[in-house]
């Protein structure tokens, strides 16, 4: 009987040894999970913040970017308001020449063109009483004495600008009225505009 109680003393004896030995491998595990998971978590939690923070940035540098480029397109409007007064400003000098002025610049101006002589002048209604047969005579007579055919006439046709002419001949014209000459050196008139105005 006492080998029985011995044997089952000792049987007793291991699984106890065994329980203790699975609950300290049980809780070893279990730490070894936790912190894992615990690691995992702080990685995850490190990764969420620097994700959080890089778009922040990024959606504030857009902001700025955003707002920057709003500032600059409305100063370039401001700039072209600006600049497009000046050229109506300069169009209505133009076009308020005195008569003696406004004449002697249509004939200097024609009689520099690279043409034959023999166009037809297109002016504006205004004009009419302006530039007269006669005065067309003395350019025709200027432009003979530069070998040209000396045969300009007006033409029948008006047109709606402000000032200046156009040459016509077989359907191609030269526009030489006040708006095409300032819209031909818009570019130019701009630039040197700005320059002026903004520098």
């Amino acid at each position: 009987m006492s080998s029985i109680n011995n044997l089952t003393g000792k049987i007793l004896e291991e699984a106890k040894v065994k329980k203790e030995e699975f609950i300290k491998e049980a809780k070893e595990d279990g730490k070894k999970i936790l912190d894992k998971k615990t690691a995992e978590a702080k990685i995850i939690e490190k990764n969420t913040i620097e994700k959080a923070e890089r778009e922040s940035v990024i959606r504030r540098e857009r902001i700025l970017s955003n707002a920057e480029l709003k500032v600059r397109n409305e100063k370039l409007q401001s700039k072209q308001k600006v600049i497009e007064k000046v050229l109506e400003k300069s169009l209505e000098k133009l076009s308020s020449l005195s008569k003696e002025e406004y004449l002697s610049y249509i004939k200097e101006r024609i009689l520099t063109l690279q043409i034959d002589g023999d166009e037809k002048i297109i002016i504006n209604l205004k004009d009419k009483l302006l530039i007269t047969e006669d005065f067309i005579n003395k350019i025709n007579s200027e432009l003979v004495k530069k070998g040209k055919l000396g045969n300009l006439s007006l033409s029948d046709e008006t047109r709606d600008f402000k000032a200046g002419f156009i040459l016509e001949k077989n359907g191609i014209e030269i526009n030489n009225s006040f708006e095409a000459l300032i819209s031909s050196m818009k570019d130019e008139l701009e630039y040197e505009v700005a320059r002026v105005l903004f520098n």
